[in-house]
This record gives C-alpha cells, structure tokens and sequence, in this order.
C-alpha cells in the first residue's frame, strides 16, 4: 500500500521552496500527497524561527497537527525551528517523532542510528539543490542562494541558516525550467547579493536576472537589500516587464539604523524612490519595518511616520521587535514597551493603509496585463504573489494566460476588472 504524506508550511517563501523540494524527495520515495493530514502517513511542519510570534505559530501548528493526525502516523518537525533547537526542541515536544533540521531526510521510518534532534545526524541532503515538483499554479518561486553575510542587529537567520552560499545559474534555470510557468519569483535572504559570496555564481545578480528573463514571461525579484540596489540592476528592472521593488529598508532614521547594523537614511531612501519613478512612473514599490527597536525615540518615529507618508509606496509591513537570542540587539538598552510599541504600530498601519487604498483607487480605468493564476483571481506586475492584494476577472478567463484588463474597481488592496475588448465593447 503507498504511503501518503502531508507538509504544513509556515514562514516565508524561502520556507516554500524548502517544502517544495522535500515534497520531490517524498514523491521520490514513492509517497503520493494526502488530501487531509488526518489521512497522511507522514505529517511534517516547515517552521519559522524568525521571530516570536512565528516560533508561538510554528509550536500551535506542531500541537493542532498532532491532534488532527491519524493513529500511528509519524509527525516530524523541520525548518528554522528544528535547525535553531534541535535535541531542545525534541524535549519540549515529546508528541513529535523526528526533528530534522536541514539537510537531515526526513523519513517515514525512524532512523535507529540517529535519534531525532541529538545534533548527530549527518546531512545527507542539501534542500538548495535538489529537485521539486512542477508548480500547480503558474508562477513559482525559486530561492537562488542560502543563508546571509550581513550582520543586521535583529536578526538571528545568520546563526542557523549560516553564511551565504550561491547556487550556479545552470542549476537555476535547470529548475525554472522544470517548474513549467509564466511567472518567477527570485527569493533569496540577500537577494542582491546574489554571488558575491565567492561560490559557483556569478558575482552579480544582473547576469542572472537577464538568463530568467530569456526563460519565462516575467521575473520577480523580492528581497532587495537597499544598498546592494545598483544603477545597472535598478535600470533593468524598470525597462522589465515587472518594475516591482521589494526594498528591504526597515527604518529611515539614521542613528537607529546604525544600531540596527544597517545602511542607509529616509533621504536616501526617498532620492532611491524618485529616481526609480521617473524612470518607471508605474513601478510598484513595497517595503518592511521593524517598530520599537531598542532605542527607538518618539522622533524615530515620527521620521518612519513621515517617510510612509512622502514615499506613498503600495505596500508595506510593520512588525514588532523581537528580542532574539544571539543577536547584537540582545544586548542594547532603550527597550520600548509593549502597549508604546503597538500603539506605533496601529499608527503607522492605518496610514499605510489608507495610501494602498489611495494607490489602488488611482488604478481604476487603466489598462493592465495580468496573469490568471486561479479561476477568477490574477495579478499585473503591481502584486506579487502571496503578499499582496489580487486582481478579481471573469471567472472562464483560461489560467496560465496573460490578459489585457481594464480596471473597474477597487476595494482595499484587491481591483476588479474586466478584459479591455469587453469593456470596449460595453459587454
């Protein structure tokens, strides 16, 4: 009798991909996907280790998903949470019967020679490189690197993920090729940086981006460090057909970026936006913000307040500090307290999302190419997927193709829409 298996995935896209090449090494062996984890022979969750509230996710899904399963199923845990843990991990949560961190198989039958999370397993696979299923829908990311060189305060992913290594460009088209799509999305912890670790990659990104191009229909890039966004790149993502810039800034206030370990200013910031506009007026441009970093003043604040307000970008995320074992911000004074920092926090939300309201308001009665990615929902350049708002069309609109649209509505982040030749016509 064949086997089934069922993968829950958390976190970012980065974490999606890592499924994606578990689930080939599962097909691999022989297993067929469940329909239902109560159905599955093997339950595994993909955790994210990135923050509190995603580790308190991660554990809430690990105990749903143990009481959801059927009799002698096997659960097992991988992701950021079992690499960071491990044998911690294992001993906090005896319902779990493997945590493997990455380049530990994860296995059906337990593996006698290694107990789960003892820290002896020998990486038998790297997630990276292996194969993965053709995608269901037509787009899909592709993670072109693994780990991060950049030392930013807040940020453990260094510590577990560990430094960055570059896949060759052979091997990412060989996988942009196998996933049969119109749309890729690039992923990345450093996405810019794409090569400049020394590795099998080309020591810039822009090679890459022109090889994708010459494969599908459009190509994505998310996770763009701000000070690795050069002239050469930023030129030919505005003469692309998605002028999509995923800046990873968060904050605008000189001294507290400093104590964040990054680069950069709001001046900066905003001349980098200008620039890019007047180049490509319809780029869309989306962004990340930690608030109540150790040291984060009511002038910081008012700073990120009046960035958001000038910048007018089409989408943006506000997150809550978090406190992260091993991290240089561990250590620094000036903590925010809780109700002050979810007080900027709501502030800084509702004014972001009256601009994404604003932005696609100013939509309505243009023309837009967008992908059919399911029955009824698509998506132009403005939208990336997952993350962002949708395109809502004709529900027999053929999924896969590019459609010409003119939009007739907006409500929130999401657009109606209709095909231009029918709404030309009066239909």
């Amino acid at each position: 009798m064949t086997s089934s298996y069922w993968i829950e995935t958390l976190g970012c896209p980065k974490n999606q991909v890592d499924s994606d090449k578990l689930e080939g090494t599962l097909l691999a062996d022989g297993m067929v996907a469940a329909t239902d984890p109560a159905l599955a022979d093997l339950v595994v969750v993909n955790t994210c280790a990135f923050v509190e509230e995603a580790r308190e996710e991660s554990v809430a899904t690990i105990l749903a998903l143990d009481e959801h399963r059927a009799e002698g199923s096997r659960l097992v845990v991988s992701g950021c949470m079992a690499e960071r843990y491990g044998s911690e991990l294992a001993d906090a949560l005896p319902e779990v019967d493997q945590v493997a961190g990455f380049g530990v198989p994860v296995t059906l039958m337990p593996r006698p020679s290694a107990p789960a999370g003892d820290g002896t397993d020998v990486a038998l696979l790297d997630l990276l490189n292996l194969p993965r299923p053709a995608s269901t829908a037509p787009w899909g990311y592709v993670k072109v690197a693994e780990g991060c060189d950049k030392a930013c305060g807040f940020c453990a992913i260094p510590t577990f993920r560990g430094p960055q290594r570059s896949r060759t460009i052979d091997s990412i088209l060989s996988e942009v090729e196998s996933l049969k799509v119109r749309e890729i999305v690039l992923v990345a912890q450093d996405l810019a940086a794409f090569g400049r670790d020394g590795g099998k990659g080309e020591r810039s990104i822009v090679p890459l981006y022109l090889a994708v191009q010459e494969h599908v229909d459009r190509v994505r890039l998310l996770y763009l460090y701000p000070s690795e966004l050069t002239n050469e790149l930023t030129d030919l993502m505005a003469s692309s057909p998605v002028p999509y810039f995923d800046l990873s800034l968060q904050h605008v206030s000189a001294p507290l970026l400093r104590r964040m370990r990054r680069w950069g200013e709001g001046t900066k910031f905003l001349d980098r936006i200008g620039s890019i506009r007047r180049a490509r007026p319809d780029a869309a441009f989306r962004s990340n913000f930690i608030v109540g970093y150790p040291g984060e003043t009511e002038e910081d604040h008012d700073q990120l307040l009046e960035f958001v307000a000038e910048a007018q970008l089409d989408w943006c995320g506000f997150f809550s500090y978090s406190s992260e074992d091993g991290t240089y911000a561990a250590q620094l004074d000036g903590e925010v307290a809780p109700e002050l920092m979810s007080e900027r926090l709501a502030e800084l939300r509702e004014l972001q999302d009256r601009i994404t309201a604003d932005r696609r308001d100013a939509l309505i009665g243009e023309t837009l190419d967008v992908l059919i990615d399911e029955p009824g929902i698509a998506r132009s350049h403005y939208e990336a997927p997952e993350i962002d708002g949708v395109v809502l069309v004709p529900e027999h609109l053929p999924v896969g193709e590019f459609i010409t649209v003119t939009v007739t509505g907006a409500a929130g982040p999401d657009l109606t829409a209709v095909p231009a030749d029918s709404e030309s016509s009066g239909q």
